[in-house]
């Protein structure tokens, strides 16, 4: 008889996350990010895969993009009626694909680049981010059949059930560029594999890949939606998106801030902290924002306009990297994932535990 090893069966640290920056906002196509994906394909199983990109739609840069999963005509259309009501369509179209095998059960997916009617806003008493924010939850939560997967401006996510390196030729991804993408190969634990629970998830031009599980999802979802967002993608990494969206957006806090809520420190070492007014800001965050605090391993990497943001659970219980190159910055799950993308990258280092690592493209660039 022959034993198979754990790693033959299950792969215990499951999911492959990657991301590359340019930080002086050179374009560049996804076809480096999906080859990176192919040595950690034993990461995922097929069951999701999916990948975010910024300035992929500069003839539209000032619209939001919204991409969208249907799973019939008429679906569609009703959707279309309800986006009419509170948006100017300036296009919607088809969202081009490449037919293939490894696809498969492919919803209709669309996008539209709309910009909210200001007699609209007016009347709401709402600005425009969080207006589209109530639309999002609004079409994901009650149009049965719909559903909003990407709603930024100046860039997009596309996402499927398979591997990530077929889902990137199925969304013909080597035709965009932009300076920054993001990548991510599911291995679903405990919620299914479906086209709307596939990485990255996003709201307005926040976009989140993650490896790990979130054992305080239940604390965090309970919190986050007495504010008004809406879990119900079935699964755990959802809320984080809307963590990060509640506390950068709504509240005001740094992306630094907000890491040191998500990924707090432990109160003995905010004690240990020199500085008195460093010291006294991580205790406020703490007790503050208690309930947002995400318990459980992970590595995420954050997608936003003019940047991106790595960061690790306090423990550092997922493995995750950083290279350099030039102009250009590299995170992913493994270092060979970084060699695939660029042979040469240089100052390789892995993040300590809650230590965020922010990178933005120089202003103007993008």
């Amino acid at each position: 008889m022959i034993c198979k090893r754990e790693g033959d069966v299950r792969i215990p640290s499951g999911c492959a996350i990657a991301a590359v920056i340019s930080r002086e906002g050179k374009k560049m196509t996804a076809e480096k990010i999906i080859e990176a994906m192919k040595p950690m394909h034993d990461r995922s199983n097929g069951l999701g895969g999916g990948f975010a990109g910024y300035g992929i739609y500069p003839e539209y840069r000032d619209l939001y993009a919204f991409h969208m999963f249907f799973d019939s005509r008429d679906t569609r259309k009703d959707c279309e009626a309800f986006l009419k009501e509170g948006f100017e369509v300036v296009k919607g179209e088809l969202i081009p694909t490449r037919k293939m095998p490894e696809i498969t059960d492919e919803p209709i997916i669309w996008r539209y680049f709309v910009t909210p009617l200001r007699s609209v806003l007016a009347d709401l008493q709402l600005d425009e981010k969080e207006f589209v924010t109530r639309t999002v939850m609004k079409i994901n939560t009650e149009k049965k059949g719909a559903y909003v997967f990407s709603s930024g401006k100046n860039m997009g996510t596309f996402k499927a059930v398979g591997f990530p390196e077929d889902v990137g030729v199925y969304y013909r991804l080597d035709e965009y560029e932009g300076y920054s993408w993001t990548a991510h190969g599911r291995y679903p634990t405990n919620t299914p594999g479906w086209w709307g629970g596939a990485h990255p998830f996003t709201l307005l031009d926040f976009s989140v890949v993650h490896n790990g599980e979130i054992s305080s999802y239940d604390a965090n979802r309970r919190f986050i939606e007495m504010f008004g967002y809406k879990c119900n993608l079935q699964t755990d990494t959802e809320v984080i998106t809307y963590i990060l969206d509640y506390l950068v957006r709504v509240e005001g806090l740094t992306l630094e801030e907000a890491a040191g809520v998500i990924a707090a420190p432990f109160w003995s070492t905010i004690d240990r902290q020199k500085d008195p007014a460093v010291r006294e800001r991580l205790r406020y965050l703490r007790t503050v924002f208690p309930s947002l605090l995400v318990t459980g391993p992970f590595s995420i990497v954050l997608g936003f306009s003019g940047g991106l943001m790595a960061l690790n659970d306090r423990l550092k219980l997922r493995s995750m990297v950083v290279g350099e190159k030039d102009d250009k910055v590299f995170v992913a799950s493994e270092e060979a994932a970084i060699r695939t993308m660029e042979p040469d990258a240089e100052k390789i280092f892995a993040p300590s535990g809650g230590e965020p690592v922010i990178v933005k493209v120089r202003e103007g660039a993008y």
